[in-house]
């Protein structure tokens, strides 16, 4: 396939920027959605017949009873946290099932899942980028960001070129996308140091009920709103680290991640910060799938830190020159 036919999309994720908590400042909520329409709409004349989301999962979908480093979905559902709706996606199947053969051939243990449920680190993009949960066929890829031990960012950039290369020779109009981060950090439980009625949610496979997403849901926004007001557990964006990890991500300094800990990111980014990692594997593909073809431009639409949404919000876009 020519190199033009690949895009690439990293957009950062709030389950609170589905209308759960305004941002205090309107005018940094109305460009990041104008970013993100903007996006859309350069996806919608590119007319792409496959999107590839790199995504993590917040202890909905995967769980410590049996956590993978990657997995490839070939046939998923969506999850119904923050009021999602719950329903089969649209998995190209037999894209999924070449994904697999080809990282394994490449040295990368993926598993793979009949039955993948997609939270919103997975939704939340293909809803913003496709426009609904079941327009676009779909290649999910989900990277653990939430769990101890995580895959290490050398990992993770071998997994995306080796999704890259495979991706090139699909012959398709493919959108690679990098579903989550920046900074934040959300009070996603700890395995360490939960209570054991967590510590049992954490490891056992369940579905919640309405009134348990409720809880989470309401516990998630009385901490995004003490953040705003400068109290509160949740350690707040780090716009530094941001802006450097972007300027890293701009001129596709990918391999300059392989020297990321997960102790620097929880110490600077916050827990939530791991979810870059989907960012460095997108970023990742996309370049492979661009080798030695021509030249990529990549583009900063939007960055602003959004306490209400207790993260730092961006939209990068990159395509063939």
């Amino acid at each position: 396939m020519s190199a033009s036919e690949i895009r690439m999309v990293c957009a950062s994720h709030s389950p609170l920027q589905l209308g759960f908590l305004d941002a205090a400042d309107a005018d940094s909520q109305r460009r990041f959605f104008e970013a993100i329409t903007a996006a859309r709409d350069w996806l919608r004349e590119f007319d792409p017949q496959l999107f590839v989301i790199f995504g993590p999962d917040h202890f909905n979908g995967f769980f410590l009873d049996l956590m993978p480093s990657f997995c490839v979905g070939i046939a998923a559902e969506s999850m119904r946290d923050w009021d999602i709706e719950q329903k089969p996606l649209k998995v190209d199947a037999a894209a999924a099932r070449g994904c697999i053969a080809a990282l394994h051939a490449a040295g990368i243990d993926a598993a793979v899942s009949h039955r993948m449920r997609a939270d919103h680190g997975i939704t939340i993009a293909l809803l913003q980028l496709s426009g609904s949960l079941d327009a676009a066929a779909l290649l999910p890829v989900f990277i653990n960001c939430a769990a101890d031990p995580r895959p290490g960012f050398r990992r993770v950039r071998l997994m995306g070129e080796a999704v890259g290369r495979y991706l090139a020779g699909l012959d398709k109009r493919i959108v690679v996308v990098g579903s989550g981060g920046l900074s934040h950090d959300p009070p996603t439980p700890r395995l360490a140091t939960a209570p054991p009625e967590v510590v049992k949610r954490l490891i056992d496979r369940h579905d919640p009920d309405v009134g348990e997403l409720h809880r989470r849901q309401d516990r998630v926004v009385r901490h995004a709103k003490e953040l705003a007001e400068g109290r509160g557990p949740c350690q707040p964006p780090n716009e530094p680290w941001d802006r450097r990890f972007l300027e890293r991500l701009l001129v596709r300094d990918i391999e300059s991640f392989d020297a990321y800990t997960d102790a620097m990111i929880d110490r600077e980014a916050g827990f939530g910060g791991h979810e870059v990692r989907t960012w460095v594997a997108a970023a990742a593909a996309m370049t492979a799938a661009t080798a030695g073809v021509a030249d990529i431009a990549t583009r900063l639409d939007y960055y602003h830190v959004i306490p209400e949404w207790l993260t730092g919000m961006a939209v990068v876009r990159a395509s063939v020159r």
